[in-house]
């Protein structure tokens, strides 16, 4: 039915103002509590086999949305409602942006892909913050913060504007992420660069600890696909080292060779980040680098191309004690969430482990055997 609608309707539009509408939707949902009583039963049932622990949160399962669907933390009771286990807002910088100029998001539709460019538009960690703070929840939820550098602020300064926005939004956080891998603000990859990462997270976690008091922020860093193995393990052995709580492996690439794409070549030619199937593999690799080199030391979260519940599955086996998704909702729709779940606690149940954190690494554990 959705897939259908698609084709008819949200294909004929432009991507963003495709996406406001549905926002729109969601939002209006989640309003009238009658409605979103039924579709949360409809959309999310729950799995006690699925439960899971992670950053210190408990939640109903490993499924969880990635960063760039709510930029500004004005849907979360609506992507709960839905069937998300975790909802990671943002990414927020320091001050208000518009993002780049339109058009900024395309649709590959055989590649079952996105290109965006959109330059973390936002509504700034101020105000970001403000709405978090008086958030009713309609539904629990675990919330990530995802945070950014303002496009305005010198590299130079990067590590002064994340500490601002950290200031404001780390104790609305359940876990806070540090993104230094989108493509699409000059210089921010820059950042991934031990010798630049280093004073930036050490930075983040003691504004997060001297605003936060009551309780520890978790800290994570979000890498690029696009990272040299060797970087890749650079990476993964700072943050053992500075003790950061995770890693998210991994955000969009620039790549496009050597992905099988077969679109319109004028829409693979568009700047910014690829997301979706064709990033499937690469992602994969590196999420199996990093456990094999932090094993259980830190969470790691597997994000990038996953469609369906065996490819949550095989980042779980490859070491992500939780997985997100974005670009597959657009192609998939309402109902995407409870496919996953269904076949993942298929998939625990006819498999070898007696608990989903069992399953977690398990690929490595085996080899290792």
């Amino acid at each position: 039915m959705y897939r259908l609608f698609f084709h008819l309707i949200f294909k004929r539009m432009d991507p963003e103002q495709a996406h406001h509408l549905a926002f729109r939707w969601i939002q209006l949902a989640v309003r009238l509590p009658v409605l979103r009583t039924f579709l949360a039963a409809a959309l999310a049932p729950r799995y006690k086999e699925l439960r899971t622990e992670a950053l210190g949160r408990r939640m109903h399962g490993p499924f969880g949305l990635a960063a760039g669907f709510d930029k500004n933390a004005v849907a979360i009771d609506g992507m709960t409602m839905l069937g998300f286990d975790h909802v990671e807002i943002g990414t927020v910088t320091a001050q208000p942006q518009p993002g780049n100029p339109k058009k900024r998001l395309f649709r590959l539709v055989p590649d079952r892909a996105l290109i965006n460019r959109m330059g973390f538009n936002n509504d700034g960690s101020a105000s970001v913050a403000a709405r978090l703070a008086a958030r009713n929840p309609v539904f629990p939820a675990t919330v990530g913060v995802n945070i950014g550098k303002t496009k305005a602020v010198p590299e130079a300064e990067a590590t002064a504007d994340y500490v601002t926005s950290t200031e404001r939004l780390g104790r609305h956080a359940d876990y806070l992420v540090v993104n230094v891998s989108s493509p699409n603000t000059p210089g921010l990859r820059n950042l991934q660069a031990v010798d630049h990462l280093r004073p930036l997270l050490t930075a983040v976690r003691e504004a997060a600890d001297r605003t936060v008091t009551e309780r520890r922020v978790p800290l994570l860093v979000k890498i690029a696909p696009d990272l040299a193995d060797a970087d890749v393990d650079a990476v993964a052995d700072l943050a053992v080292e500075l003790g950061l709580d995770g890693i998210i492996a991994t955000n969009t690439t620039i790549a496009r060779e050597g992905l099988g794409l077969t679109s319109d070549p004028r829409l693979v030619a568009e700047t910014g980040g690829l997301s979706g199937a064709p990033v499937k593999e690469r992602s994969l690799e590196v999420l199996r680098r990093l456990y094999a080199r932090v094993g259980d030391k830190i969470t790691l979260i597997g994000v990038g191309g996953i469609e369906n519940a065996e490819d949550a599955w095989q980042r779980i086996l490859a070491g992500a004690t939780l997985v997100q998704g974005y670009s597959a909702f657009i192609y998939q729709g309402p109902f995407w969430c409870r496919a996953i779940h269904k076949g993942l606690a298929a998939r625990l149940r006819n498999s070898p482990y007696p608990t989903l954190a069992d399953a977690v690494g398990a690929e490595h554990k085996k080899v290792a055997a």
